[in-house]
Order: C-alpha cells, then sequence, then structure tokens
C-alpha cells in the first residue's frame, strides 16, 4: 500500500466501494464519512471519534442502542492523550507492554470526546491495533478513529471485507479490504478507572497474560437487568454476537447429541468431523490451538447460521485463554431474547 497520494478509483464489490486504497479511506475520514476497516480482532466500522456527526453515523448505520459506548483507536501511544485525560500505572504497565494489540483500557475520557462515544459516562475505550492496515489508516487520516464491530448490531461480527459488505451494504462508504482476520475475536477490555483493574469483556488477549503482569484483577459478572442501561463498555450486553438460528450450548467434553426431529449443525472443535444425525459439522480446529479455532470462530458460525438449520450446538472450550473470550461469545449468543432483559 503506498504512502503517497492516488487517484485510484475503488472498484464496487455488490455496489459497495470497496478496495485496497488508504489514501482513499483516510479522505473519507477526515470528511465524516464511514470506512469498515481490518483489525488483526475483526473488521471495525470506523469514523471520526470527535466528530459527533460521524459518530452518530455509526449509530444509525449499525442500528446500535445509543447506551452501548464505542472503542476509540489511535495509532501510537502518545495520541491517547487526544481521548484520555490521565494513563493510570495499571493501564501504562499494559499499554506499553500489549500495545498495538487486541486489548482495550477504559480510561478517564477527555471534554473533547463526544458523550455520544462514551454512553455519557465518565470513561471512554481505547487502543491501538496491531493490524497495519488499521494503523496506516489512522496515521493518514491523522485523526482517532472511533470502531466498533462492522456488522448489524447483535449479530455475528465480520472477519472478512465480504462478511461486512453482506451485513452493512450500502451503509458503508468505503470498505478497506485487509484481507482475513488474524485473531478473529474482539479485543479484551480492561477499566483502569479505579484502584483495582476490571475486566469487562474477555477477548484476543488472555486474562492469564494480564494477571502476569500487573497481579489479580476483578472480573465483571453480565447483569441482564442492566441491559437498557448505558454501558460501561461495548460487548457487555446478555445477548450479543448472535446468529439468526437458535444456538444451545454443551460442555467441553458433553456428547454432542442432534435434537430429535430438528435439523440440526454442531460447530465443535478437535478431531470430530462426523457424526450421526447432524446436517452438518464444522470443526473450528485443533483442541492445543485455540488460536486457530478463535480465527475461524465468526466464519464457521456464518457458515453454519447460512444454512438455516432448526438449531446449532455449539461446544463450549476450556475456560482458560483464548476460550475464555470465545465462551463469553457463545454464551452471549446462546441467549434467548426472551431472558436477555
Amino acid at each position: 500500500m503506498s504512502g503517497g497520494e492516488t487517484n485510484q478509483s475503488p472498484a464496487v464489490l455488490g455496489s459497495v466501494p470497496t478496495g485496497t486504497d488508504v489514501n482513499h479511506a483516510a479522505r473519507c475520514l477526515r470528511q465524516g464519512l464511514l470506512v469498515a476497516m481490518p483489525t488483526e480482532t475483526v473488521y471495525g466500522l470506523a469514523g471520526a471519534a470527535l466528530q459527533p456527526r460521524a459518530a452518530a453515523a455509526i449509530f444509525e448505520a449499525k442500528q446500535r442502542p445509543h447506551f452501548d459506548p464505542l472503542i476509540v483507536h489511535v495509532a501510537e501511544l502518545d495520541q491517547v492523550s487526544l481521548i484520555a485525560e490521565t494513563m493510570p500505572p495499571a493501564g501504562r504497565a499494559l499499554a506499553e507492554r500489549f500495545w498495538p494489540g487486541p486489548l482495550t483500557l477504559i480510561l478517564p475520557r477527555r471534554s473533547e470526546v463526544p458523550d455520544l462515544i462514551t454512553a455519557g459516562l465518565p470513561g471512554v475505550g481505547v487502543r491501538i491495533p496491531a493490524h497495519p492496515v488499521a494503523r496506516q489508516l489512522i496515521r493518514q487520516a491523522g485523526i482517532p478513529v472511533a470502531a466498533p464491530s462492522a456488522n448489524p448490531f447483535g449479530g455475528i461480527s465480520p472477519t472478512t471485507a465480504a462478511h461486512v459488505i453482506a451485513g452493512l451494504g450500502q451503509n458503508v462508504d468505503y470498505v478497506l479490504d485487509g484481507g482475513s482476520c488474524t485473531i478473529g475475536v474482539e479485543s479484551t477490555i480492561i477499566s483502569v478507572m479505579g484502584e483495582t483493574p476490571v475486566l469487562l469483556r474477555p477477548g484476543g488477549l488472555a486474562l492469564e497474560e494480564i494477571e502476569n503482569l500487573i497481579g489479580r484483577i476483578e472480573i465483571a459478572k453480565p447483569d441482564p437487568a442492566e441491559d437498557d442501561r448505558a454501558q460501561i463498555a461495548p460487548g457487555m450486553l446478555s445477548r450479543h454476537y448472535a446468529p439468526r438460528s437458535r444456538m444451545s450450548l454443551i460442555g467441553p467434553d458433553e456428547p454432542a447429541v442432534p435434537q430429535p426431529g430438528l435439523r440440526t449443525v454442531l460447530l465443535t472443535w478437535g478431531c470430530m468431523t462426523e457424526a450421526p444425525g447432524f446436517e452438518r459439522i464444522l470443526s473450528l480446529g485443533p483442541a492445543d490451538d485455540l488460536q486457530i479455532c478463535a480465527a475461524r470462530f465468526f466464519a464457521a458460525l456464518r457458515v453454519l447460521d447460512s444454512l438455516a438449520p432448526d438449531v446449532i450446538i455449539a461446544r463450549q472450550f476450556p475456560e482458560r485463554g483464548l476460550g475464555r473470550a470465545l465462551n463469553d461469545r457463545l454464551r452471549r449468543g446462546a441467549t434467548t431474547p426472551e431472558t436477555s432483559g
């Protein structure tokens, strides 16, 4: 990708302007338009973070409720001061060790950050993505960028440009194609607003790595009764990352049994590739390589959901490392609307 100006016109894929032109994408952001950008976690729907109209456009494009805040992305550590008033010691230790990477820190916000970005709360989520295209885009644009996942609110997160186009269509002004996401689940979110850091959302950075650096931290528990109130961080609603099809979960060691009389598919991991009674089985990868499983997770869930089965049975992972983040996505995707508050 060239760092200089270009007159290259974006291609149009399914009537959505798509391509690899970082300069064009940066101009779109500066003009207040929306750009789907690749990150190492999932594709983000990016807009100028300090432009209230751009922030409002993100919420409208995703049909996202205003009580669910956005994460702001910057390219360098010294740009955090554009968004946050201070960087507490625990936050600085985490940032210096894990940025760029799949870690979001909730920091005290500056007054310049629109209320819409933070759901009116005093903290703002900030991260530096590790994807080279995302960082180049933010540098070229020269502005902090708000970027939730580039999909309709509550649905399966996108890990390719094609997923973005299928979900958002013409609600995005340009899709910057950076290939498939390598991590495949959203960032880990840690609040360092109080005396003790708190894990708000497990994600692409394992809790064990964080605790090895700063010691034990608190873990927030989801509360469906809080679903219609301002959220401290994105991804905390009891129903999220959900397929259209009904999804039922089984334990890591529980036998997979199709539901009688229903078209049933199975999302699993390990060596299981066939079993009687399932219409389709997808294994995410080896049991000892959760990085591969995570990278394939949302794409595989989309494939099974596209079959419109009566039920998706999904095998949970051991509750450690990336398995904690994958289980979080499974539990929120399997929650029924009636129990989501």
